[in-house]
C-alpha cells in the first residue's frame, strides 16, 4: 500500500475508532436515544453496511457467511457493555479503560499461550494495572464502579474477539458474519426495555453513524491496513485512540480533564507502550 494511502486511512481508522465513544456519549448522556436500543440500531447498521459492502464485493446479495458464533457473541457483549458504561461515563475515560482491557486482555492470553513475559513486560503491565487503581479508586472524581467494570467488559470481550479473527484470511467477511450473529444476541439482551425504549430521529441517526460507519466501515478501513503495520507498530497506534477520545470530549461535548484522568492516562498508556516498545524491538532484531 502507497505510504501517502496507508497514513490517511490509519489516520481515519484511529478517528472513527475515538468518534464511537463521542458518537454514544452523545447519544446517551443527552437522552435522545437509551442504551439497548443504541446498541441493537448500532450493530444492526453495522451488518446491514457489512452485508452490503460484501455483496458488492462479490456482485452478489447470497454467498457464504463468515465469523463464528463466539466472534459475534463477544462482539455483542462488547457493544452492549460499552452503550451501558457510557451512561456514566465520559468518552476520554471510557475509552482509556476500554484500551486499557484490550491490552491487559490481549497480553494476558500470550501469558496463557505460553509466551514467557521479560521484566520489562511485567514492569510495563504493573505501571499500566497501577494507572487502572488510579482510575478508579474511591475519590470524587473516581468514575462509577459499574460504569468502570461494563467498560473493561467491554474491552476483554473487543480483546476476545480481535483474539479470534487473527490471522483471518478474510477479515471483512468475516466481520460482517460476526455483526450479523450479534444482531439475535443483542436483541434478545434488549428486549426487557422495549417499553421503556427512548428513540428520537437525533439518537437514531446517532447508531446509524456509529453503527454503520464508525464500526462497520470503520473496522474495514483498519483490517485493510494491518497487512502493512507489524503488530507492534497496530498496538501502539491504537493507543492514541483514548487521547483522540478525551480531545474530542473536550471540544465537542465540553467534557471537563481532571488530573486524575491525566495521571492515569500516563500510566496506562505508558506501562503497554513499554511492554510494545520491547516487541517492536525483539521484531527488528530479527
Amino acid at each position: 500500500m502507497p505510504r501517502l494511502r496507508l497514513v490517511a486511512l490509519t489516520a481515519l481508522t484511529l478517528i472513527a475508532f475515538a468518534a464511537n465513544s463521542l458518537l454514544a456519549r452523545a447519544a446517551l448522556v443527552g437522552g435522545a436515544i437509551d442504551a439497548a436500543s443504541f446498541t441493537l440500531i448500532r450493530i444492526a447498521s453495522g451488518a446491514l453496511a457489512l452485508r452490503l459492502l460484501v455483496a458488492w464485493r462479490s456482485r452478489a446479495l447470497r454467498g457464504p457467511v463468515g465469523g463464528c458464533w463466539a466472534g459475534g457473541i463477544w462482539l455483542a457483549t462488547y457493544a452492549v457493555a460499552f452503550s451501558f458504561a457510557y451512561l456514566q461515563l465520559d468518552a476520554g475515560l471510557g475509552t482509556l479503560l476500554l484500551f486499557g482491557a484490550v491490552q491487559v486482555t490481549i497480553i494476558g492470553y500470550g501469558i496463557a499461550r505460553g509466551e514467557r513475559p521479560g521484566l520489562r513486560d511485567v514492569l510495563g503491565a504493573l505501571i499500566a494495572f497501577g494507572g487502572l487503581v488510579v482510575l478508579v479508586r474511591p475519590g470524587l472524581t473516581a468514575p462509577p464502579v459499574l460504569a468502570a467494570m461494563l467498560m473493561a467488559l467491554a474491552g476483554i470481550a473487543w480483546g476476545a474477539s480481535s483474539i479470534i479473527g487473527r490471522g483471518d484470511s478474510t477479515p471483512i467477511l468475516s466481520t460482517a458474519g460476526n455483526f450479523l450473529r450479534a444482531l439475535p444476541v443483542v436483541l434478545l439482551a434488549a428486549l426487557p426495555t422495549f417499553t421503556v425504549a427512548v428513540l428520537s430521529p437525533t439518537g437514531v441517526a446517532l447508531a446509524v453513524i456509529s453503527g454503520a460507519l464508525t464500526s462497520g466501515l470503520g473496522y474495514v478501513a483498519w483490517y485493510s491496513v494491518l497487512p502493512s503495520l507489524n503488530a507492534a507498530r497496530a498496538s501502539v497506534l491504537q493507543l492514541t485512540v483514548p487521547l483522540i477520545a478525551a480531545a474530542g470530549g473536550v471540544i465537542l461535548l465540553g467534557e471537563v480533564i481532571t488530573q486524575r484522568a491525566v495521571t492515569a492516562a500516563v500510566l496506562i498508556l505508558g506501562g503497554v507502550a513499554l511492554t510494545l516498545v520491547r516487541a517492536r524491538a525483539a521484531q527488528g532484531a530479527q
